[in-house]
């Protein structure tokens, strides 16, 4: 069976996801891009730009993981969008019109809509669905490839509290936010079914991996 793989979630020192206070105008609220400018540091993450150049090393050998096995993913609402979203017709997500998924995307929201066809092979399908339901539908469309949990932290929160997800991947920022919206909380004790490695970085971050036992 296909694996479900969330990758590169990044949080602060205090466990936070994103900020306080989402917008259209500030997606990850007061916290900025601050938990993802090593991301954008590397040299991935300057192609997904556009730009040359950028780092190697460990940090861009993990984000190079993003696409490879990759059949589907699902994301909740407030990754795709800002709050409100679901009241403009015309918002198709963050990502201009050749999003970086290149899979069938399943939103998770209470405002189903009809599907978004994309540039470059990404869909977005709305549904209404729990955790599991969710991923049922994933799976038959990701055709025997891995399932990715997009984010944000609300809805990775809600997988792994199910027992759904079978590879883990936090990124920890070296810095203190405060406030937002946190990963961890009501997950005391997750790691127990998961063996943990951790890898420091020379950008400052330490990236954590969690791989369900037995795999």
């Amino acid at each position: 069976m296909s694996l479900v793989r969330v990758q590169h979630i990044s949080i602060s020192l205090d466990g936070f996801a994103t900020g306080e206070g989402q917008s259209l105008d500030a997606p990850f609220g007061h916290a900025g891009e601050r938990l993802h400018e090593w991301m954008f540091a590397t040299r991935w993450g300057r192609e997904m730009l556009g730009r040359p150049g950028g780092t190697g090393g460990v940090d861009d050998a993990f984000v190079r993981l993003f696409a490879p096995g990759i059949g589907a993913e699902i994301m909740g609402a407030g990754k795709f969008g800002h709050p409100g979203w679901h009241e403009d017709p015309q918002w198709k997500g963050w990502w201009g019109p050749n999003p970086p998924f290149h899979t069938p995307v399943f939103v998770l929201t209470h405002h189903p809509r009809p599907s978004i066809r994309m540039e470059g092979g990404t869909t977005f399908h709305f549904l209404d669905a729990s955790p599991a339901d969710a991923l049922e539908t994933a799976r038959e469309a990701a055709g025997g490839q891995d399932v990715r949990i997009g984010g944000g932290p609300t809805m990775i929160r809600d997988f792994l509290t199910a027992g759904l997800v079978d590879h883990l991947h936090v990124v920890v920022v070296p810095i203190l936010l405060g406030r937002g919206v946190r990963l961890w909380d009501g997950l005391e004790g997750f790691e127990k079914d998961y063996g943990v490695e951790a890898v420091s970085a020379p950008s400052g971050v330490t990236h954590l991996t969690f791989t369900r036992a037995g795999l």
